[in-house]
């Protein structure tokens, strides 16, 4: 049985006093043993304090995208190796403000994966549909087309997420239905399992995201494709983000 996996993707937001607050929280309101794997994510200057703020707990820390070169003329950018020297031992790469607000293409996406597995760290690799291509029927063809960017046959399968975001769903109030949800991973299951490895892509782990919140989480987790959820604004309060990770729990037992 895959392990439900809930992180949290913080953004461009909270200060330090913010984090540590809602830190706080998180370590009070979370059951012993957790059962599920919990990261966040938050802005790359808050990494170092924020692993201090989950020493001693089940909480990881991932970063929120990386640049493929381990070094260089890269002002702004962060590698995998100085990603894993603040403690964190995640990263998302592919995530939809990645492609479609700051334009990411597809080859630069696909080199990160395989930087970030060489660098020790686990991937959180995103895939996901816009409204109009959904509406035109371009769904499966589109997220084809991103695992195909991303993945090769030769990658450490072991330490790879999935998460599908449709784009339209990211920020809007909208929510894929648990069957809008469960065609999609099911299709991404069957997409890795054709192309890769069989095995594989029973094993890995296949998140939703999309405006997942505490009311709408039991329904997506109950889906059998469906391993948990990438969290954005839920994960920035501590009740929600609280509720969605009771709701992965309840999907496991």
């Amino acid at each position: 049985m895959r392990k439900p996996f809930v992180a949290g993707n913080w953004k461009m937001n909270l200060n330090l006093a913010e984090c540590r607050e809602l830190m706080a929280a998180l370590r009070k309101g979370l059951p012993d043993p957790l059962p599920i794997d919990v990261a966040v994510c938050p802005p790359f200057a808050l990494l170092f304090p924020i692993q201090g703020e989950v020493d001693g707990t089940p909480i990881k820390v991932g970063a929120q995208n990386l640049y493929p070169e381990p070094k260089g003329a890269f002002t702004g950018e962060i590698s995998a190796t100085q990603i894993r020297d603040t403690g964190a031992t995640y990263v998302i790469i592919g995530h939809s403000e990645r492609r479609h607000v700051i334009g990411e293409t597809g080859e630069l996406i696909g080199r990160k994966i395989p930087a970030a597995l060489k660098a020790g760290l686990e991937v959180i690799y995103c895939v996901g549909e816009k409204i109009e291509e959904r509406e035109a029927g371009r769904t499966e063809a589109v997220v084809a087309e991103q695992l195909n960017h991303g993945l090769t046959e030769d990658l450490d399968w072991s330490r790879l997420t999935i998460a599908y975001e449709p784009v339209w769903a990211i920020g809007t109030g909208k929510t894929a239905t648990p069957e809008q949800a469960q065609e999609a991973h099911a299709f991404i299951r069957q997409e890795l399992a054709a192309r890769y490895n069989a095995e594989w892509a029973d094993r890995i782990r296949i998140q939703y995201g999309g405006s997942v919140k505490p009311d709408n989480a039991d329904a997506l987790m109950s889906c059998p494709d469906v391993d948990g959820a990438l969290v954005g604004g839920a994960s920035l309060k501590a009740g929600d983000f609280l509720g969605i990770i009771q709701a992965a729990i309840r999907s496991a037992s």
